[in-house]
């Protein structure tokens, strides 16, 4: 069903519905960004290879494209609102989930576990987002559009110290020195005590996403007015007749992976180059995303256009992967020289290119948007659907990205794969998304 929002007549205060709508995209981020420190507490606790413990990203990335239409089928028959409020109980359901997974330390119901948070959080994404165009002036979507990317992104910096605070303190005990030294009864206790620590967050996380479920429901968010569209009997398959589209949605597939592999592998990367705070690491990738983001509203359209700022993004992304594969696992010179005035402690400078593909990633996905869509007209539904199907690159590349270090044991030289898919993303930006029909220049 393809369906447009009605303008409508909003609440006398939009200020409600906002911070509620905001919320959400916290949430959206939460739960999103704690698969970077997730990675490598499950591969101590589950002791799992670096392919097996990247099936994290595969089990939450692949709920989007496999719930696409099913979420679809939901909205259509319980609307917005109430959609919003059961995919929040959805994501509940998946968090519950966690507590017999951590008391069998069994991996398996982690993925199921996995797999429902991610399946509520499409549905609660796919509802959430016509309240950004609803509350408030068009002319100005954009910039509600920006501020609820910033919340996305800045709950990512803050779900990683959450969980290491409440979850990987004091990890002394269990490193594979000492756990190597147990006999086999021993090490399963130490390892069932570091998996149970996973019940209590995860049923305060249930808990929340219950109460919120209740708010969305008692809240004045209004529900938008949908009309069919009517007269057009075109082919699905129509919009496969526009390169740029196509092409975009490769490249988002692309950016959606390498967005997923530095945020979700740098966590067990740092602490196999032996970073004591590696559980945080992906809060520093998102911190560099949020202030691409903020760099981002501020000069464009002003300064530099969305073109240019995506070629810019790859240009920086090649430049990065490469450094990554050229740096020293142990040299800090860089994070001296540029943060060393944060105070915070230093990290290997292979480890800080890694969170600075942040800055690279943030202005990709609003960029390659507007341009793959542009000039589909009444297919615009259609090609947005297609789209939504690039989110699939975050569910396999990084199970590329751990299947290559583990057969090859070199995680450093594993971030290879970033190369191409960056060359890719600038040849968008420079060319791809300038052919708007086949065979066309």
């Amino acid at each position: 069903m393809e369906a447009s929002i009605e303008t409508r007549p909003r609440v006398q205060s939009s200020f409600l519905p906002m911070m509620i709508i905001g919320g959400l995209f916290f949430v959206f981020g939460f739960v999103t960004w704690l698969n970077g420190s997730l990675i490598p507490f499950l591969k101590m606790a589950c002791e799992l290879n670096h392919m097996e413990a990247y099936l994290v990203t595969m089990a939450f990335y692949i709920a989007y494209t496999v719930m696409a239409l099913p979420v679809s089928a939901v909205l259509s028959r319980t609307g917005y609102k109430n959609g919003m409020a059961l995919g929040l109980l959805l994501m509940a359901v998946g968090a519950l989930i966690f507590i017999p997974a951590a008391y069998e330390r069994a991996y398996a119901i982690f993925l199921v576990g996995l797999f429902v948070l991610a399946s509520g959080l499409t549905l609660l994404q796919t509802a959430a987002n016509p309240y950004i165009v609803l509350l408030g002036p068009k002319e100005t979507a954009a910039v509600r559009i920006s501020l609820m990317g910033l919340l996305n992104k800045g709950a990512g910096i803050v779900a990683p110290i959450v969980f290491t605070a409440f979850v990987l303190s004091d990890m002394s005990q269990f490193n594979e020195a000492y756990l190597v030294t147990l006999d086999s009864a021993a090490r399963e206790a130490q390892l069932v005590e570091l998996s149970l620590r996973l019940v209590d967050p995860y049923m305060v996380l249930a808990v929340m996403l219950s109460v919120l479920a209740l708010i969305i429901k008692l809240s004045p968010l209004p529900e938008p007015a949908l009309e069919q569209d009517h007269g057009d009997d075109s082919s699905a398959m129509d919009v496969l007749k526009y390169p740029q589209l196509v092409f975009g949605a490769l490249t988002l597939f692309f950016y959606v992976g390498v967005e997923v592999v530095a945020g979700d592998t740098i966590g067990l990367f740092g602490q196999e180059l032996g970073v004591e705070n590696f559980g945080q690491l992906t809060s520093y990738t998102m911190a560099f995303m949020v202030a691409a983001y903020i760099l981002g509203m501020v000069v464009i359209p002003r300064f530099i256009s969305q073109e240019t700022a995506l070629a810019l993004s790859g240009a920086l992304g090649v430049v990065l992967s490469v450094a990554i594969l050229m740096a020293s696992g142990t040299s800090t010179g860089v994070w001296d020289l540029l943060f060393s005035w944060t105070g915070a402690g230093a990290i290997p400078d292979v480890v800080l290119f890694v969170a600075l593909l942040g800055f690279a990633n943030a202005l990709v996905w609003p960029a390659i948007w507007p341009m793959a869509l542009d000039g589909l007209g009444k297919h615009t539904s259609t090609g947005s659907a297609l789209l939504i199907m690039g989110i699939s690159g975050g569910a396999l590349l990084p199970m590329l990205y751990g299947a290559l270090v583990e057969s090859s044991g070199d995680g450093q030289m594993a971030y290879a794969i970033m190369v191409p898919c960056y060359l890719i993303i600038l040849w968008y930006a420079l060319s791809g998304h300038k052919m708007k029909s086949w065979g066309s220049k």
